[in-house]
C-alpha cells in the first residue's frame, strides 16, 4: 500500500520552519509600511505572531492580532479582503517557485498565556506545584 509521506505526524520541516518566518517577516513588512491601499487595513497596527505553512509550502497560514487585541475581527476581515494584494506583495520579497495562498487565523497565544499565568496564581496549583517540588529533594 502506498504511504502518504505528509500522513508521518512528525511537525513541520526546517524548510516548513524557514519558509514561514521570510513570510512572516516579509507580511509584517508590508504591513508595517501601508502598502496596501485600504484605509481600513492601515488603520490597524497588526502584529504577525508566527506563519505556517502547508508541507508543500503552497499554503499559509498567518496568525495575526491588532496592538492591543482591539478590533481583531474588523482587522481580520480587512487582512481577508485585500488577501490577494498581500499575497502579491509578499511574493514579491519571496524566491519561491509558487506564491503561496495566504491564509488569516486570530493569534491566541497571548490569551494561553494569560490562561496560564491566572492557573499558575492559583493558590491550590501553587501549593502543588512547591509540594512536588519537596519530593525531588
Amino acid at each position: 500500500m502506498a504511504q502518504n509521506r505528509f500522513s508521518h505526524g512528525q511537525g513541520p520541516s526546517q524548510r516548513q520552519l524557514r519558509v514561514g518566518e521570510l513570510i512572516r517577516r516579509t507580511l509584517s513588512d508590508v504591513l508595517l509600511r501601508g502598502d496596501v491601499h485600504d484605509p481600513d487595513l492601515n488603520r490597524h497596527s497588526i502584529t504577525v505572531g508566527e506563519v505556517r505553512t502547508s508541507p508543500d509550502l503552497k499554503v499559509a497560514t498567518a496568525y495575526v492580532l491588532p496592538l492591543g487585541g482591539h478590533g481583531a475581527e474588523d482587522a481580520l476581515a480587512a487582512l481577508r479582503r485585500n488577501t490577494p494584494e498581500l499575497r502579491h506583495l509578499v511574493a514579491k520579497g519571496l524566491t519561491l517557485k509558487y506564491a503561496p495562498q495566504l491564509r488569516f487565523q486570530l493569534d491566541e497565544t497571548f490569551d494561553r498565556m494569560d490562561d496560564t499565568r491566572r492557573l499558575f496564581a492559583d493558590e491550590r496549583v501553587r501549593r502543588d506545584v512547591e509540594s512536588g517540588e519537596d519530593d525531588e529533594d
